[in-house]
């Protein structure tokens, strides 16, 4: 029985070796082969986040556009941000969001300005008169072979936009945020169990961890939830703009189910955590979704 769920599951996944394929920064989902899955054609809304407002960081592609599918699954409406250089992404997530028969507004810019955090919230609120949902999901990842090699502008690039960009987020929407709204932030595997290729990127993941916890005592009393998505390997656009050709195409092979998660794999997660109806009573925590991996450490 087993051997057949594998199979099954083995079928509907793409599994490495994949292309060797190598792109430049920020990378392209729609130049990534195979294409990343983010429809999760088998999922069905039920309204848990019926007439939500829901604004998401790095939503152009990745988790952040499968988390936009399904939260206009549920019912919810979307604004996605997005880096300029990404709009070709971003197009492509508009209208999928815009087929679930949501309202959808994509604001191209960095969260590494807080002027630009706040645009996007006021845009929010004047767009669609209120904010419930806030996703913490932009990146910035560079490998590093030695710590001689990280320059002091990468450390400041890659701390700038996963751990400040998060942080500025949260600032510029928190007056918007009333009872019963939820805050998610993607951290990491890495953030468990750290990195010596990624030292920067596995800090600030371990960063946010940390902070998705303090920010959730924080917060408690005002009766806004705060919750963390930790992945291990995910088939995004992130990679092939990280990782050597060769490095890519084996990605995730090592894992326990020999593959890397697909984003709509990781998305419902972030529907649980959004949802009072399911999540009402969880805040400050971090779930590890790790590909049949059973300890972060």
């Amino acid at each position: 029985m087993a051997s057949e769920a594998r199979k099954d599951q083995s079928d509907r996944y793409p599994r490495p070796p994949f292309p060797a394929q190598h792109q430049d920064r920020p990378g392209a989902e729609a130049q990534l082969k195979p294409q990343p899955m983010f429809t999760a054609p088998a999922y069905r809304g039920s309204g848990k986040l019926k007439d939500k407002v829901a604004l998401i960081t790095g939503g152009d592609s990745g988790i952040g556009r499968a988390v936009c599918v399904l939260y206009a699954r549920e019912g919810a409406h979307i604004v996605f941000l997005h880096l300029p250089e990404e709009a070709e992404d971003a197009e492509l997530t508009r209208r999928a969001v815009e087929q679930e028969g949501a309202k959808c507004l994509a604001l191209p810019g960095d969260v590494t300005d807080f002027n630009f955090c706040q645009e996007s919230v006021r845009k929010t609120i004047a767009e669609f008169a209120r904010l419930d949902i806030l996703v913490n999901n932009a990146a910035f990842q560079s490998h590093c072979p030695s710590l001689e090699e990280l320059s002091i502008e990468q450390w400041d690039r890659t701390f700038k936009t996963n751990i400040y960009g998060y942080f500025y987020m949260v600032k510029a929407a928190l007056a918007e945020l009333k009872a019963g709204a939820a805050i998610i932030n993607t951290g990491s595997i890495l953030g468990m169990q750290g990195s010596g290729g990624i030292v920067d990127y596995a800090s600030t993941k371990g960063a946010i961890h940390t902070f998705t916890k303090s920010l959730a005592q924080s917060l408690v009393e005002r009766g806004i939830r705060v919750n963390c998505v930790a992945p291990g390997p995910v088939w995004t656009p992130l990679n092939p703009a990280d990782r050597p050709a060769e490095e890519v195409a084996h990605f995730g092979e090592s894992w326990p189910m020999g593959r890397p998660a697909q984003p709509e794999e990781i998305a419902p997660a972030f529907v649980f955590f959004a949802s009072s109806v399911d999540a009402s009573y969880i805040s400050g925590e971090v779930m590890g979704i790790l590909g049949g991996r059973t300890t972060g450490a």
